[in-house]
């Protein structure tokens, strides 16, 4: 077992204590980030609360609360926009909201959601003080709550409870909690598809761990036979109970993706792949990057929109370029796993390219090669920066929000 698995994690309350810190700074940006469009939404005369709550892919989960799966808009093209498309955990828990208080489904997203953006602050903390300390913990949760999509983290999108359950699955996995992980990545499964890129960490850890034990074995053999009264070393393979719980987290962790996914075959009657159909309607798919490569393309044919062009090639390589230094610095498999899979379903799919930087925001393992920098400079600049990066972030949430949309 690795240094990962065997290092014990602190009880709940010294977690919570330690994490404290990067909390408090994420409740901050986060205010700020939402009194910045409640003025700039006030200015312009609209409901900040309505642009949070009942707006875009938030009316289809209220939608799905309130109706159930079955409705569906048929567009003047002949395309069918049906809510099968959205994955049931987020709406489950909206319902649940409005039963047990006088919270609307609308009002119960929005409140999910503020509960899940601190969970998933909390999970982020979690990963990055395991992996590289306290203070890059802090920084990773600043670099997360400042991104300019932030603002998505406050509504009633299912990007935070995703990240919360993703965040938790991953850390679950560092520390050798099996079950925890296997659970926590079928309940992520059934948030979002991507939750087949926390499926996919769950998964090729165990087999790793599998593989290391085989290898230990091995070498305790040997050992065994050249010294036979030498005790077990530091590399001893896992016990039949550490076995038992990895294969149970495996068994656990794809339910949920497979099990909508299904459902939605068998519901619609077109077969085990029948939600790719669904996805179809929204003209949305997997086609390797080529349509997204193509509307960046599009934008270098006049100058105005080759500005945008531009920003949008460096902001892929800047993923791309965090990815790669994550991979330099040896991040643990599963992070470089889900992150990888993360970044390439939301890089790789066929529409909505304005909505990228939101499907990227689970993504958080790429912000773990800046914390450590951040970490390491002085307090005052460190601050400043995020400070600065802060109130930018806010402006920017509110003046996206206040657009055309969906964001």
């Amino acid at each position: 077992m690795t240094d990962l698995e065997t290092r014990a994690a602190p009880t709940r309350a010294g977690a919570l204590r330690r994490a404290a810190p990067a909390l408090a700074g994420y409740v901050a940006v986060r205010a700020l980030g939402l009194l910045a469009l409640f003025l700039w939404s006030a200015a312009r005369d609209k409901s900040a609360y309505t642009l949070l709550t009942a707006r875009w892919d938030a009316l289809w989960y209220v939608r799905v609360a309130e109706l159930g799966y079955g409705y569906e808009v048929r567009l003047a093209n002949g395309d069918v926009h049906s809510n099968l498309a959205f994955f049931p955990l987020l709406p489950w828990l909206e319902r649940l909201v409005a039963a047990v208080s006088p919270l609307s489904y609308a009002d119960g997203g929005f409140l999910v959601s503020l509960v899940s953006s601190l969970a998933a602050a909390w999970g982020i903390f979690a990963v990055a003080d395991r992996v590289y300390g306290r203070r890059a913990g802090v920084c990773a949760v600043l670099l997360w709550a400042v991104l300019p999509v932030g603002i998505v983290q406050s509504m009633a999108y299912s990007e935070s409870l995703f990240t919360a359950l993703a965040a938790w699955s991953l850390y679950a996995v560092l520390t050798g909690r099996w079950v925890t992980a296997g659970t926590l990545a079928l309940f992520a499964g059934l948030t979002r598809p991507v939750g087949l890129a926390v499926v996919a960490a769950v998964w090729v850890a165990a087999l790793a761990s599998f593989a290391r034990d085989s290898r230990a074995a091995a070498a305790g053999s040997r050992n065994t036979q050249d010294a036979p009264d030498a005790p077990p070393g530091p590399e001893a393979p896992a016990g039949p109970g550490t076995r038992l719980r990895r294969i149970l987290g495996m068994v656990l962790a794809p339910l949920g993706t497979a099990g909508y996914v299904l459902w939605v075959g068998h519901h619609t009657g077109t077969g085990p792949l029948g939600y790719l159909d669904v996805q179809a309607g929204w003209r949305n798919g997997f086609d390797g990057g080529w349509a997204f490569a193509r509307f960046v393309a599009d934008k270098f044919t006049s100058f105005p929109a080759a500005l945008a062009g531009m920003g949008l090639i460096i902001g892929v390589a800047s993923v791309i370029w965090l990815y790669v230094t994550g991979v330099r610095q040896r991040q643990p498999l599963p992070l470089l796993v889900y992150t990888g899979v993360v970044t390439v379903l939301a890089l790789c799919a066929s529409s909505y390219f304005g909505s990228k930087p939101r499907l990227l925001l689970p993504a958080f393992p790429l912000l773990l090669p800046l914390a450590p920098a951040l970490a390491g400079a002085r307090i005052r600049r460190s601050a400043a920066v995020l400070g600065v990066v802060a109130v930018a972030s806010a402006v920017y949430g509110a003046f996206w929000l206040n657009g055309s949309g969906p964001p």
